[in-house]
């Protein structure tokens, strides 16, 4: 990595740890970046905090591990959508091109209105085997209809098209007025509901799937060029296509079954970290988690406090704030040619 790539990185995690900071202490309850760091401290075995037991269970219980599934969350999706983009040679990829956003809608609307599994089954694990069982079916599809690139993508569009159907079918027949609207707050994406076991399991999942994405960092280069560039470079075009797809949805499941779909993160912060290091993935990975963690952290924030104490679906601020971000991005890519 450049010495650009490294500072650029530097930076991103100072602003990331301050943004988490700052971001625990906004809310209804006035507690102080002091109050955190000693709480957090004093959970860690760092020493002991004289903060109330009210604030420390609001910072240790509430705050901190949906600030932190935030951050998760956004580095992921960052992460899946640099990923998509230059796998398929697409721009306007995403982490849910392939349908895994649709499959985990209708796994947890069939949790949550038909009662499938009869309580034993969490909506998160229900989201996730829809969101697995959305992919499989776009696998399928791609292999018998060729494996190619244009084959995938309109795989992952008949897919979400199919378990979107679903989904406002199950509602529309099955649903009272009450777990509709329970269920549209979840579909528009939502970190109210976090916990530790979604941090923990998000963390290790995103951890894992940086390692294996990284590591294929200078195969995504030459499929910069083309897929019969990068196979006349020595690229196993084939098994590459697989395995990032496979790591990249399998992220998307975990994240999507935590926190609902929460849309253009993946879209548009992967361009916002191209236009700060340039395209080479070495550097644009950890720029583009870091910068995606930054931005779904202060996105929450605003979320959940602009209209206290009413809740605004996560996914409904993204979409207010990624539209003209994005199109800020295009223009001055457009400039720059």
């Amino acid at each position: 990595m450049t010495v650009k790539g490294l500072l650029s990185t530097a930076a991103g995690l100072a602003a990331l740890c301050a943004s988490i900071a700052v971001a625990i202490t906004i809310g209804p309850a006035q507690i102080r970046v002091g109050d955190v760091w000693s709480v957090v401290a004093a959970h860690l075995g760092w020493g002991s905090t004289d903060v109330s037991p009210i604030r420390n269970g609001i910072v240790w219980q509430l705050r901190l591990p949906r600030t932190l599934l935030a951050a998760v969350c956004g580095a992921g999706l960052a992460v899946c959508g640099a990923v998509m983009q230059s796998l398929l040679r697409n721009p306007l990829a995403d982490p849910f091109v392939l349908g895994v956003s649709s499959g985990a809608s209708t796994g947890a609307v069939a949790v949550v209105v038909l009662g499938v599994g009869g309580g034993a089954v969490s909506v998160s694990a229900g989201a996730f085997a829809g969101a697995v069982l959305s992919f499989a079916l776009v696998l399928l599809l791609s292999h018998t209809l060729g494996g190619t690139t244009d084959r995938v993508v309109l795989s992952g569009v008949a897919a979400m098209q199919l378990f979107s159907a679903l989904t406002s079918f199950v509602v529309m027949t099955a649903a009272d007025a009450e777990t509709t609207r329970g269920v549209l707050f979840w579909l528009l994406g939502s970190l109210g509901g976090a916990g530790w076991t979604d941090v923990w399991v998000g963390a290790c999942v995103l951890g894992v799937a940086l390692l294996v994405c990284a590591g294929y960092a200078r195969t995504l280069d030459a499929f910069a060029f083309g897929q019969d560039a990068a196979a006349a470079l020595g690229v196993s075009v084939a098994r590459t296509r697989l395995v990032l797809l496979s790591v990249t949805a399998l992220l998307t499941a975990v994240l999507v079954s935590s926190a609902g779909a929460i849309g253009f993160v993946g879209l548009v912060l992967p361009h916002a970290a191209r236009a700060l290091v340039g395209s080479g993935h070495a550097r644009l990975l950890p720029v583009a988690a870091l910068a995606g963690a930054v931005f779904l952290v202060w996105v929450d924030t605003l979320a959940r406090t602009v209209l206290d104490p009413q809740e605004v679906p996560v996914g409904v601020v993204t979409s207010l704030i990624g539209v003209p971000a994005f199109v800020l991005v295009l223009y001055r890519s457009r400039s720059a040619r």
